[in-house]
């Protein structure tokens, strides 16, 4: 902006026109709250303390501590310090059978143990299918989808 209003010779009120840009995004200047930095240190040390606690929790936590504080500034301040819920570990799969016994169907190759599931679903139109699905737990690989 005040390149242009240099090289040009313009006004600031020309050259904000020009650009299509408002004039008191020119003069604002940007501010930010005393306690920011104070409620920072406060949400990551809550946010190490309690890992699996996203925003939310966090900002209910931050209230009850005395904090006068909007889910929605919690929000931003999250996401510009990159804190992130880690993902939770994937369910292992069934290592037993149901008889009672102590055999353990880990997979060890390709066509050693296979698992089946029917999943219902309904169509667009109110039918309902059915589905069998098979796969090979070694490999991961959908060995059949029949649809009755």
């Amino acid at each position: 902006m005040i390149y242009a209003q240099q090289k040009l010779g313009i006004t600031e009120r020309r050259a904000c026109r020009a650009l299509g840009q408002s004039r008191g995004l020119q003069r604002r200047c940007a501010k930010r709250p005393e306690d920011e930095e104070v409620l920072i240190a406060e949400m990551t040390a809550l946010a190490v303390r309690y890992g699996r606690y996203g925003y939310k929790r966090i900002t209910a936590m931050l209230k009850s501590a005395g904090w006068a504080v909007n889910h929605k500034r919690i929000e931003r301040l999250w996401r510009q310090e990159s804190l992130k819920v880690p993902k939770r570990q994937k369910k292992r799969g069934r290592l037993y059978l149901n008889d009672g016994s102590c055999i353990r169907l880990r997979p060890c190759w390709a066509n050693h143990v296979w698992a089946y599931d029917f999943v219902a679903e309904r169509l667009k139109e109110g039918t309902k299918i059915r589905t069998l699905t098979v796969v090979d737990e070694y490999t991961r690989e959908c060995l059949s989808l029949r649809t009755g």
